[in-house]
């Protein structure tokens, strides 16, 4: 767990969520081209509305009392939890009351019609209307899309099931025209175009769930979709600034990770546009230069870091190419008192820049911080040469130490910052990875990136050895509590392990892949297999994707019976 001291804003509590309900209704209707296409109800909230004002929305509202008190008055499924009965009823209720849509039958079967709905009052208690007209709420037939729970920023937040439901024939939307206007039935595409061209605002849950929705064909693959009874997602967004602008983020999208660490409670001060001008401060001990070095290979560029403060003085990780300017700016903001230089492995994005970065420090009259790391192996491609100052140990500690600057932290007690080496092979026979102890902080070097999987190159990558190092860092994050990675390419990635997860089911994946394409062409060539395994791919990486290949080929073939 990082150390809170470390944060670079003041903790703040969040607002508590307040418990809502939302509803998609859904139908199929022929669209402009004759086909039948999936269509949703989006209503206008109202411009005073104390939350969204004027944005398109679905219906829905608080959770009350009455909602769970009423559950003798709804039909529900086997599999319905009480929760997801309450949801359910509150949604239905929230539907009459901003649209006039009753979601209630009869006993004999038959969907509530134009004189129910006519007799009941949208302002008075409603469950017991419906009980007395004999009619029984159809929570049965309404189900959980997904979970939203307002963004922390927020001073008035929910905690909200994205509920989804046919819409019953002959009934049409009247809205209540106070808090709901403009009932309107969209295509979930249609209604994301309009966004975009400004004429139809919608707020960040709002859109994410049409993207997902605009996958779907009809209102009934939804549904069925829906059935586990588990929401199809679950999601917290969190934001950062992006060219100075807001810009949200659910947790399966790039920068979610780096927001959770850099501002976990929420505030909006983080800044997401990639530039190699000035570091980027990710913690009071953490800071990360991008070289301008950005490409198919290396992403937005390569990430040198920097692991230290004034008082401890500072360990470079990573110093990238040899660029001058990186290099000034990355010396700079160590304010020059770099320590150590350790390179994660010795590709010429990453390795190249430690020798000037030394003779940097030794020209402005400081002692030369050695450069660690592990010696490039024969196997390695010429531009990867590396030979450290000193060979690093599987396990050895790294620390930087110093007293508390006056006024800050305890003066009594030192300022430690400790990395433990990890001998990771796989992209590289020399491969390392830092774990920074005090905070649970995982440098991954190209072991693990942020939008991307590394490489695998052999002879010098090899992936018997990369997926072994993979089930390493695991343990050591299980171990550690490790929740954050910090790779040489991306931004920071969040749930360590969870990613760790992904990357090792996505390799095997694959494997699969080759595996069948080594069985459907027996007799093909390396080209032939990479077209096979790689289908998914762009062709215009499938020249890098064949170095890969070759590594799941070799590791295909050492895990085969021998026949001698």
């Amino acid at each position: 767990m990082t150390r809170p001291s470390q944060q670079l804003h003041p903790q703040r509590a969040p607002a508590t969520p307040l418990s809502a309900a939302t509803v998609l209704l859904l139908r199929d209707a022929p669209g402009p081209d004759g086909a039948s296409h999936l269509q949703v109800l989006m209503t206008r909230r109202s411009d005073k509305a104390s939350f969204a004002p004027g944005a398109y929305v679905f219906p829905g509202g608080g959770i009350d009392a009455l909602d769970a008190a009423s559950h003798t008055a709804a039909t529900r499924r086997p599999t319905q939890s009480d929760t997801h009965l309450t949801q359910a009823i509150a949604a239905i209720r929230e539907s009459f009351e901003e649209l006039g849509i009753l979601l209630a039958r009869h006993p004999d079967g038959r969907m509530a019609d134009a004189s129910d709905i006519a007799a009941i009052d949208r302002h008075a208690p409603f469950a017991a209307q419906c009980q007395a007209r004999g009619l029984q709420l159809a929570a049965d037939s309404v189900y959980v899309l997904a979970h939203w729970t307002a963004d922390r920023d927020l001073p008035r937040r929910f905690d909200v099931p994205f509920l989804v439901a046919h819409m019953p024939q002959g009934q049409t939307p009247v809205a209540d025209e106070k808090e709901q206007f403009e009932p309107v039935w969209v295509c979930p595409q249609e209604a994301l175009e309009r966004h975009a061209a400004g004429g139809f605002f919608m707020i960040f849950p709002t859109i994410r769930t049409l993207e997902r929705l605009a996958k779907f064909a009809s209102a009934e693959a939804v549904l069925t979709a829906c059935a586990g009874e588990a929401p199809l997602w679950t999601s917290c967004p969190r934001a950062g600034l992006l060219a100075g602008k807001e810009a949200r983020y659910m947790e399966d999208e790039a920068p979610f990770g780096e927001l959770a660490l850099v501002c976990p409670d929420g505030q909006i001060v983080h800044p997401l546009d990639w530039q190699s001008e000035r570091a980027v401060p990710l913690r009071k001990n953490v800071q990360r230069l991008t070289a301008p070095n950005p490409g198919v290979m290396t992403g937005p560029g390569t990430n040198s870091y920097l692991v230290g403060e004034p008082a401890t003085g500072y360990i470079a990780i990573d110093p990238g190419p040899a660029d001058t300017q990186h290099l000034d700016t990355l010396w700079r903001a160590a304010g020059g008192d770099i320590r150590m230089i350790v390179c994660t492995h010795s590709h010429p994005d990453h390795s190249p820049g430690a020798a000037p970065l030394q003779a940097l420090c030794v020209q402005a009259g400081r002692a030369a911080p050695p450069i660690l790391g592990l010696p490039s192996a024969p196997t390695a491609r010429a531009a990867s040469a590396f030979a450290p100052d000193r060979v690093l140990q599987n396990n050895e500690l790294l620390t930087l130490t110093g007293q508390a600057l006056e006024g800050q932290n305890d003066p009594n007690n030192p300022i430690t910052h400790t990395l433990q080496v990890i001998c990771t092979p796989g992209h590289a026979a020399n491969h390392l990875c830092l774990l920074l102890l005090e905070d649970a902080l995982l440098f991954s070097g190209d072991h693990i990136l942020n939008g991307s999987t590394t490489v695998i190159d052999p002879p010098d990558g090899h992936m018997a050895d990369y997926l072994d190092s993979l089930a390493l860092l695991d343990g050591l994050c299980a171990q550690h509590g490790v929740e954050f990675i910090l790779p040489a390419h991306g931004y920071v990635l969040g749930q360590a392990r969870s990613a760790i997860a992904q990357l090792q089911a996505h390799r095997l994946a694959r494997e699969a892949k080759v595996i069948a394409a080594m069985q459907a062409l027996p007799e093909g060539t390396v080209q032939d297999w990479v077209a096979h395994a790689y289908a998914d791919v762009h062709p215009r990486l499938w020249p890098v994707a064949q170095r890969s290949l070759i590594a799941h080929v070799e590791r295909i073939r050492a895990m085969e019976p021998r026949n001698d």
